[in-house]
């Protein structure tokens, strides 16, 4: 049987898009050793399922839709710029969340608490903490000088994104990276 590399996420406005592509730019010209998400992959994950039987993949799109209709739409603000596991070693760069943080955990809490019971979910150890990632440092000791580039940056601000939609996602490696399909949607409210 085959399997699908599955995730559940959220999909941005393009204007956020923009700025946050913008801005990986402008962090490239001031560091090195980063492997950016390319613009079409811009998104925030809720849950990341991992491997799945492409048999189980209708009752979680299922799951997801009667999930999802239980929240009502709400906007996020992206804002802010971290790392893990910290700043001082960096070794994911992201983009956070500044409004809509709650909405999203309450979102996510849901998802997993059906997944859970579905068996299609495995819970992970650290507490979900939302935000959109930019890059992966490729080289350890590149870190040093990722510091004082992000900390210039903890105030940028990316504008706001409406949330009316939980999206099912396939992820296909290829040459060039990762490769996103959608499964299936879930609408809110």
């Amino acid at each position: 049987m085959a399997r699908i590399r599955t995730f559940i996420a959220v999909d941005l406005a393009a204007g956020v898009k923009e700025r946050l592509t913008a801005l990986q730019e402008q962090l490239g010209r001031s560091g090195s050793g980063v492997k950016w998400t390319r613009a079409e992959n811009l998104h925030l994950t809720l849950l990341f399922l991992g491997e799945v039987d492409e048999l189980d993949v209708v009752a979680i799109c299922r799951l997801v839709q009667q999930r999802a209709r239980r929240h009502a739409p709400f906007a996020l603000e992206v804002a802010g710029l971290g790392a893990f596991p910290n700043l001082r070693r960096p070794k994911v760069l992201w983009a956070g969340i500044a409004e809509g943080v709650a909405d999203l955990c309450a979102l996510h809490a849901d998802l997993e608490t059906g997944l859970l019971e579905l068996g299609c979910y495995r819970r992970e150890d650290r507490e979900y903490t939302p935000h959109l990632t930019l890059g992966r440092l490729s080289h350890d000791d590149r870190a040093d000088e990722w510091a004082p580039i992000l900390t210039k940056h903890i105030d940028w601000r990316g504008g706001t994104s409406p949330v009316d939609e939980v999206l099912v996602m396939a992820s296909e490696m290829r040459n060039g990276g990762p490769e996103y399909s959608v499964l299936g949607r879930g609408p809110l409210g």
